[in-house]
């Protein structure tokens, strides 16, 4: 809105610093963040009368979980509203690749909120059925995949340290990119078991993705690093600001004790719009780097079923692997702390992919 103002109001230059990605990107940051704050406290307040007894915890969880019963859950709402909020006041709404995102970004935020309220009315941890639910998130993520490819026509994919040729997929690409969204979306969500937890990795995912959407929007910085170019990829810097924004200000209420909690509405939001935004700047396998701890924690939970089922042994104490070190007898939050450490050392390993080609 602000952005349509600029170019078309513009008195004397007065809004000529509203041109500026960066402003945007940094008042969009400020945005959420203020607006989360302000609204938090009501909010948290109507979920807690609204759901009464909170988010169900596994009785087969860690013992110490127990203790969190009557917390509400749902919070992914509070960072939606914030974040969309953002977006709309400092986007370019001309672009498609917005659109893309926030189809992304609210209709696996619907998928999570049907998810949430099942199980908060039904007291059960189980929600809606899998496949409903990956039906669904594939149809979503297929549809803004074909939204991309059709503004930018590339369906190639980039492989990181190597300066050759691209691997033209055709039309596997949009397979491959839904595959990558959904993929990425269920893998925040099965992260999102400890107070904290998967929202300050979401954070410095987000800040990783600033850097490299800025940097795949400008010819001259994709010529000089070698990277694909995009045009129009910039404006996702906004995207990404507002995530950090709306992150931080539920950090204000989700660190440990946690007053609420994401829920499948934002961990299922957060992680398909990060997905989105990766095949966007065509940096698919890169996101599988900066997003590393989110990997590891959705291959602990393959690994942990496929092994259960063919031997009946569990190679991990619990899954996901965060509920194996809680086993081992790591605090909650050592194990909170520790992980934002491997997030933010595997962020600046993927943005150092960059400059090695």
């Amino acid at each position: 809105m602000l952005y349509w103002l600029a170019e078309t109001l513009d008195f004397a230059g007065v809004f000529n610093l509203i041109r500026y990605l960066s402003f945007r990107a940094g008042a969009a940051i400020f945005t959420a963040l203020v607006i989360g704050l302000v609204i938090g406290p009501k909010f948290i307040g109507w979920l807690r009368v609204r759901q009464g007894k909170g988010q169900p915890i596994r009785d087969d969880g860690p013992q110490s979980h127990l203790a969190k019963r009557g917390t509400p859950t749902m919070g992914g709402l509070m960072i939606l509203t914030s974040m969309v909020a953002s977006v709309l006041l400092w986007m370019d709404l001309s672009s498609t690749y917005v659109w893309a995102c926030l189809f992304v970004t609210l209709g696996f935020g619907a998928i999570g909120f049907l998810d949430d309220y099942d199980k908060v009315t039904k007291a059960s941890h189980k929600g809606l059925s899998g496949k409903m639910r990956l039906a669904f998130e594939f149809l979503i993520a297929g549809v803004a995949a074909w939204m991309i490819v059709h503004q930018h026509g590339n369906t190639a994919l980039y492989v990181p340290f190597y300066n050759g040729p691209a691997i033209e997929l055709g039309p596997f690409y949009f397979c491959f990119a839904a595959f990558v969204i959904v993929a990425f979306g269920n893998a925040v969500n099965l992260t999102d078991g400890l107070d904290g937890l998967a929202t300050m990795p979401v954070i410095i995912a987000s800040l990783a993705f600033l850097l490299i959407v800025y940097l795949v929007g400008r010819a001259d910085f994709a010529q000089y690093l070698g990277i694909p170019h995009v045009p129009g990829a910039g404006n996702l810097t906004i995207l990404c600001g507002a995530i950090i924004g709306s992150g931080l200000a539920f950090l204000w209420f989700n660190a440990p004790p946690a007053a609420v909690f994401m829920g499948d509405t934002g961990s299922l939001a957060l992680g398909g719009t990060i997905g989105v935004i990766a095949v966007t700047a065509h940096h698919e396998i890169v996101l599988g780097i900066i997003g590393g701890l989110f990997v590891v924690e959705a291959l602990s939970v393959i690994i942990q079923v496929f092994f259960y089922k063919r031997t009946g042994k569990r190679v991990f104490r619990m899954a996901p692997i965060h509920h194996h070190f809680e086993q081992l007898g790591w605090a909650e939050p050592t194990v909170v702390i520790r992980f934002w450490i491997i997030a933010f050392v595997l962020a600046l390993a993927g943005l150092a992919t960059l400059k090695l080609r």
